[in-house]
């Protein structure tokens, strides 16, 4: 029952049983006793919420759960992807530094750096990030950070992320590393000797498309400032999406292993069939950087399979029409098997001769493939390359 002197009904007792799910702290604001009890929470004195932009209980409960798996001492929790990178980058860079990154970057992330950036006067250098000599020239010139990813979107390259941690720290500079399409079950960079690893926590670790949120966690003294930078950037996460994202969590070791394995078979499958001129996976030994998978992943390869249509755009669209049961949906991470086109999607902004360089062609289709019966795939595959 309500106490008839408050305003607020209270929650009912729960006496000394325990949810075994957790609950969904779906308020966007929390009481308080009195001022005392709000210095001592936003003075880190006692533990407690205000504000959830500035952080709730869901969230926290994420990050904690993440940090773990990720084996950081913290993580933060971010409305996407693109707000943990974005957070990051403007906690630990400022007007006159200089960072380099990974020329073979997700398209989104090198519009950050390159045209958002440079506005704030802060200047990014790209370079071949598996050419060691090529990082350390151009770290030869002071520069804060090194911004790379596990496994690139969408040719799945695989730079050497603890020479680069080597190259960085020598230097005097952090390493960042998006681990979006690894995720901690086949790498965690922070045990590599990165500073930072950022996730797209939309993609496999929510794993059912229902999700928008990313993180960044680390093990070095820059929560406090990253944390304020999400809360005044307006670039927090919303309860539900982290109660789902936490849920998620529960299975991501099962959906990434299984997947991993029917992408293994998918692309020595794709491989031998006609109108298909090109298979990129790490797990094939013509993965120009097999052995570097080998030494950097663990438990399997990934669920990411890029494959080249001959017959370019038409080809694509005739494979999406015909196979309907592997959608075409620019994202990743679903149960079920996927498909998008980099060159129209993720890739959609960059320019013709950097698609050209990188060799994101028309005829280029990205799988992201799911834990169904590997025959279904198949089959759905099958229909589209008749």
């Amino acid at each position: 029952m309500a106490d008839a002197k408050s305003p607020v009904p209270a929650m009912p007792s729960l006496g000394e049983s325990v949810p075994l799910a957790p609950p969904l702290y779906q308020s966007s604001v929390y009481t308080l006793p009195d001022l005392d009890a709000l210095d001592s929470i936003m003075n880190a004195e006692s533990p407690g919420f205000i504000y959830a932009r500035d952080g709730h209980p869901n969230a926290r409960y994420l990050a904690d759960r993440l940090a773990k798996l990720e084996g950081a001492s913290w993580s933060v929790i971010c409305g996407s992807g693109m707000a943990a990178t974005t957070a990051s980058l403007l906690a630990l860079l400022q007007q006159g530094d200089r960072l380099v990154a990974s020329n073979n970057l997700y398209g989104r992330s090198t519009q950050l750096l390159s045209q958002q950036l440079p506005r704030f006067g802060v200047q990014a250098t790209f370079v071949d990030d598996r050419n060691l000599s090529e990082v350390r020239a151009a770290l030869d010139k002071p520069a804060k950070l090194l911004f790379t990813e596990t496994l690139s979107n969408p040719l799945l390259a695989l730079p050497d992320i603890q020479a680069l941690a080597k190259v960085a720290h020598e230097r005097g500079s952090l390493l960042m590393v998006d681990n979006t399409f690894a995720t901690p079950v086949l790498a965690r960079p922070l045990e590599y000797g990165a500073d930072f690893v950022v996730e797209s926590l939309t993609k496999m670790i929510g794993g059912h498309s229902d999700v928008t949120l990313g993180a960044v966690s680390g093990s070095s003294s820059h929560l406090a400032e990253i944390a304020k930078i999400t809360s005044i950037w307006g670039l927090a996460s919303n309860p539900f999406d982290c109660w789902l994202a936490a849920r998620g969590l529960c299975t991501l070791s099962l959906r990434m292993r299984a997947a991993s394995a029917n992408a293994a078979v998918l692309a020595d499958w794709l491989s031998a069939q006609p109108g298909v001129s090109r298979v990129i996976y790490p797990g094939r030994t013509d993965h120009p950087d097999h052995e570097v998978a080998r030494r950097l992943l663990k438990g399997g390869f990934g669920n990411m399979v890029t494959f080249e249509l001959e017959g370019g755009r038409e080809a694509v669209n005739r494979f999406m029409r015909k196979a309907q049961g592997i959608p075409f949906s620019p994202s990743l991470g679903d149960t079920y098997t996927t498909c998008s086109h980099p060159g129209t999607t993720s890739h959609r902004y960059v320019s013709p001769n950097e698609k050209r360089r990188q060799g994101i062609t028309d005829g280029l289709i990205r799988l992201s493939v799911g834990c169904e019966e590997f025959e279904q795939i198949q089959t759905e595959m099958a229909k589209g390359l008749k």
